[in-house]
């Protein structure tokens, strides 16, 4: 989805560059690349919205229940381990759970056999880090957090990495899509503009 965001982007822009041609045949040619830039605008949006407002289950997937015991909300990541000489890990942040809630991710193990889960008090201190191997991986995963805990030092700053590389990520993909919406939303005013002008 990302790299769809981006050429989207870029499509925009250069549907705003063609909207600098106003008269004859060339304005009617970049009006209908406008109206087509746009309307792929719109319909990546909406599915990008809709599949966002779906729920995370996945077919076959395992489901890893994080309940917060502790006297304080913690922020929670779960992180599937895939090859940790390759450094390919699948993070998912799963929030901050209040004490005595819960959150569920889901993850297909198929290409696992690990899970980490973190959680990060304000300020981005870690104060929990578990290491999970997973026998039965139809089995449903339920970790109660009741002590502040560190498993592995080593793995632990491995994870801190991971967590980082993910608020980037995320950061980077918000910065993006408000871009790209702003840009669409340019566009359809202008053309909605062009439009009432030609009555």
């Amino acid at each position: 989805m990302n790299s769809i965001n981006l050429l989207l982007l870029f499509l925009l822009i250069f549907a705003l560059v063609l909207s600098l041609f106003k008269t004859g045949k060339n304005a009617r040619i970049a009006r209908a690349f406008r109206i087509l830039i746009t309307f792929f605008g719109i319909l990546f949006f909406g599915y990008w919205f809709f599949q966002k407002s779906l729920n995370n289950f996945l077919e076959k997937s395992m489901s890893v229940q994080v309940i917060n015991r502790l006297n304080q909300p913690i922020d929670f990541y779960a992180i599937k381990v895939i090859n940790k000489d390759k450094n390919q890990f699948l993070s998912k942040r799963l929030g901050k759970i209040r004490t005595n809630h819960y959150q569920i991710e889901y993850f297909d193990m198929s290409n696992s056999n690990e899970y980490w889960v973190v959680g990060y008090l304000p300020k981005n201190k870690m104060v929990y880090f578990t290491q999970h191997s997973v026998q039965n991986k139809e089995a449903d995963q339920k970790i109660e957090v009741k002590n502040y805990l560190n498993q592995s030092v080593k793995l632990s700053e491995n994870a801190q990495e991971v967590v980082e590389n993910l608020k980037l990520g995320n950061i980077g993909q918000s910065v993006k899509v408000t871009l790209t919406l702003l840009l669409l939303f340019l566009n359809i005013v202008l053309l909605t503009r062009k439009k009432s002008y030609s009555h």
